[in-house]
């Protein structure tokens, strides 16, 4: 019998026609919410069938992923050819974040929000209620452009048109923690209250807050501001004013405890509906949170 040239084993083998499963995948950083970018090394194949692991799964040929949470994902690639069928397997670990993260779901989109550490009782209040599905299915019930989108009434949980929202809360406040380095720029994650007249020491609300949309802010805008209520913004307060806008006559009077981190055209896009006297979104904005780990 005559040997097979290298050259006819290799033509030979690609003759059976059986699919070579393989896969790489690059990832920016390993941390959650980790965005993961897979790289198909698959041959001979005409359909992919890929499991992340997570309970979400794709067909494309080079799917980008996101892991919301941490953990020890093992990934299935099934590369098909006809009736033959190869897989492969590998484990990917995202770690859980450094900071603490909140996930806001809407009917506008997804935002992640970052807690501060610098205002722990309102962090630790927040994540609580979060973890508990306290805000689930409550509405941004209060909605003025240029200024704020606000939530967290319980009241507002299938609320009729007719039904007046803001009043609602958990039945406690949380105790006040000004940061002179956490301002009211765009994004700001804040907390409601009742006014000074009603709430001397100017305790938040116990769920209720509020994000900040703003408008543009002028230099001439913060010297008034720092001559009015005595304060002094930081450079990087200043820049960050100039560039993103927000609210500053609320800054040392409502607590900042977190700032919207991705997402942030999706308060633009809760800012720019339509709402019926009183504020309130003429179709309704849901919510859904969940902690990041």
């Amino acid at each position: 019998m005559k040997h097979l040239s290298f050259l006819a084993i290799i033509c030979l083998c690609f003759s059976c026609g059986k699919p070579i499963a393989n896969f790489d995948y690059t990832t920016e950083k390993k941390d959650a919410p980790a965005k993961v970018v897979f790289e198909n090394k698959s041959e001979q194949a005409e359909t992919y069938e890929w499991d992340f692991g997570d309970g979400n799964f794709s067909g494309e040929d080079e799917p980008t992923h996101i892991y919301k949470s941490s953990g020890n994902y093992l990934v299935t690639l099934r590369a098909k050819k006809g009736n033959k069928v190869k897989t492969t397997e590998q484990r990917i670990l995202i770690s859980a974040p450094l900071q603490c993260l909140v996930e806001i779901e809407t009917d506008m989109g997804n935002m992640i929000v970052k807690l501060y550490d610098s205002t722990p009782k309102h962090r630790d209040n927040f994540v609580k209620l979060v973890e508990e599905g306290y805000y689930d299915d409550l509405l941004f019930h209060r909605v003025i452009e240029n200024f704020m989108v606000q939530g967290g009434d319980p009241k507002s949980k299938g609320a009729d048109a007719k039904t007046r929202l803001g009043s609602g809360g958990p039945g406690y406040t949380v105790p006040a923690e000004f940061v002179d380095t956490l301002v009211h720029v765009k994004g700001a994650l804040c907390a409601a209250r009742q006014g000074d007249g009603a709430n001397p020491e100017r305790r938040s609300s116990g769920s209720q807050f509020y994000i900040v949309h703003g408008k543009d802010v002028s230099e001439k805008e913060l010297l008034s501001m720092e001559s009015r209520k005595g304060i002094r913004y930081e450079k990087g307060q200043r820049d960050d004013y100039m560039k993103y806008g927000g609210t500053p006559f609320l800054d040392r009077d409502y607590v900042v405890f977190g700032r919207v981190i991705k997402g942030m055209e999706v308060i633009d896009k809760i800012a720019e509906v339509e709402t019926l006297p009183g504020d309130r979104p003429k179709s309704d904005v849901k919510m859904k949170m969940r902690i990041i780990k």
